[in-house]
């Protein structure tokens, strides 16, 4: 997968009043319960303007506040993602998804990102110079943040549910289709580490009673608006995947099962025949 370098960061060249030395900071980070202590010092270093902005981020993240929120960015399949307070953080899993629909994107395709958040997958496909880019989503907060990211690369970002607020003319004109929803089941988001659960907006997280509302709303209008021989590719889970394959068999796509055992990945790419 080819992808455009890295977006520089306005913070990523810190000043001299940054100390050099990491280990105070990881000694902090560390004790209060960050795994990787000494990778998130070397990103607070390295984001960090002076040290007292320094002190600040380190307080921030050592108070429970998710690493991407507190510098501003998060790198997703070798971009630095602009990332808001409160807007869902893209994981390390999702460059699975965004990778098996990199290698399936015909030159000149019509792209569609739902619930894409900060617009992190769309914007890992903008390098293939899609014929048009589009993205959506729900929470205002994100339309602000993936609009940051996906704009300067050509995209169009919308506001609202699913399918609604796209250009009608895109129906049944759609070559990709990515919908990385919400897909946690309701019961288990109070079992999410604290960083997503009192950081992440609910609606980003909890995908109803089984985890698959969204999935089968998207399945349903997919229909419509892949053009034949589109495909769609939603994020799930290994647990879910065999009734996620059923809706959206049952949406009338020809669905499969790609899985990444390293990232704990698991997509449903399904076909318009």
């Amino acid at each position: 997968m080819s992808l455009p370098p890295a977006t520089p960061s306005p913070r990523s060249v810190p000043s001299s009043d940054v100390p050099a030395d990491p280990s105070p900071v990881v000694a902090t980070l560390r004790a209060a319960g960050c795994v990787f202590a000494e990778d998130e010092a070397r990103v607070l270093l390295s984001s960090a303007r002076d040290a007292a902005e320094l002190t600040a981020m380190v307080e921030r993240r050592a108070a429970g506040l998710p690493l991407e929120h507190v510098v501003g960015w998060a790198e997703f399949c070798g971009l630095r993602i602009a990332v808001d307070p409160g807007v869902f953080v893209p994981r390390r899993r999702t460059e699975f998804l965004a990778r098996q629909a990199h290698a399936l994107t015909p030159p000149g395709a019509v792209v569609v990102d739902l619930c894409c958040g900060s617009g992190a997958v769309a914007a890992a496909l903008a390098d293939l110079r899609p014929a048009r880019l589009h993205a959506a989503d729900l929470d205002p907060a994100a339309v602000r943040c993936a609009r940051r990211n996906i704009e300067p690369l050509g995209g169009e970002v919308h506001e609202g549910d699913l399918y609604e607020p796209l250009p009608p003319e895109l129906a049944g004109r759609v070559d990709i289709l990515i919908a990385n929803g919400p897909y946690v089941p309701t019961d288990d988001v109070p079992l999410l580490p604290p960083e997503a659960r009192d950081h992440e907006r609910r609606m980003a997280l909890d995908g109803g009673a089984d985890g698959l509302d969204i999935l089968r709303r998207v399945a349903a209008g997919a229909p419509r608006w892949l053009a034949p021989g589109g495909r769609l590719f939603v994020e799930t889970s290994d647990r879910q995947a065999a009734a996620a394959e059923a809706a959206v068999r049952s949406a009338g796509l020809r669905p499969r099962v790609a899985q990444d055992d390293d990232l704990y990945a698991t997509v449903i790419i399904a076909t318009r025949a």
